[in-house]
């Protein structure tokens, strides 16, 4: 699938058309998303902005394959990702997105070694552990469980362990919600290297409007529709950004 501009041509990874989503609440259905329509570019690092409630969770939950809209299509990668079955939804999920979270969801009796081994048993085509460990810089930190790291560490941890896979698509959803300013620049850094090094595609979930400086395009929603969509020329490094 790709989108046509005046210049060029765009690759487009996955496509958001029309889309609803509405959630039983009583007697009074909820609408979370209302014809909301958005393009996910290959390559790009795109940041999903908004106030709680806006929406921003129910397209993470709809782009990672975790939930179906209530009308409308998504396409990812040329096929039509929203009349998929259940089996094809575990498989995207599983070869095609990795999910980074605010709270790091790592098992604790296991080491960062083998709580990123855990993501390349359930992929066909798996990256190298160790070579992922030390894109992520924990080369020396293999053997020491999630206790014994800091919180950048133990985030990095859960990046390494999105990657190892080998998805197309980085979902992550406040990936610098629960650090403070610095180790929060480090983490969007690595994510900035990743997607350079290894082509990858970034979507980052945030209400923190400050994280969008380092995007290459922002999407705003509020009370469940796309406010605007900013080009970032030149996007900032997170060095230059603190909140």
């Amino acid at each position: 699938m790709t989108s046509v501009g005046a210049d060029n041509t765009i690759p487009i990874l996955l496509a958001l058309k029309n889309i609803y989503r509405t959630f039983p609440m009583g007697d009074v259905p909820v609408e979370a998303l209302r014809d909301v329509s958005l393009e996910i570019q290959r390559g790009e690092l795109l940041a999903v902005v908004g106030p709680s409630g806006s929406g921003k969770s129910t397209i993470l939950n709809l782009i990672g394959g975790l939930d179906q809209p209530t009308a409308g299509t998504i396409w990812y990668d040329g096929r039509e990702l929203s009349e998929s079955t259940a089996a094809e939804l575990t498989a995207y999920r599983r070869e095609e997105v990795g999910f980074i979270f605010q709270f790091y969801n790592l098992v604790p009796n296991l080491t960062a070694r083998e709580n990123i081994l855990i993501s390349t048993e359930i992929s066909s085509q798996p990256l190298d552990v160790d070579e992922v460990l030390e894109l992520v810089g924990l080369a020396d930190r293999v053997h020491h469980f999630p206790a014994q790291l800091s919180g950048g560490e133990q985030q990095r941890v859960a990046i390494a362990r999105a990657i190892a896979k080998n998805p197309q698509l980085l979902l992550c959803d406040e990936p610098t919600g629960a650090l403070d300013s610095r180790t929060g620049q480090r983490v969007l850094q690595l994510l900035i290297d990743l997607k350079q090094k290894l082509n990858k595609t970034i979507v980052v979930i945030t209400h923190n409007s400050a994280l969008a400086q380092v995007a290459d395009r922002v999407v705003y929603l509020r009370s469940g529709q796309v406010f605007s969509v900013d080009i970032n020329q030149h996007p900032a490094a997170p060095a230059e950004i603190s909140w």
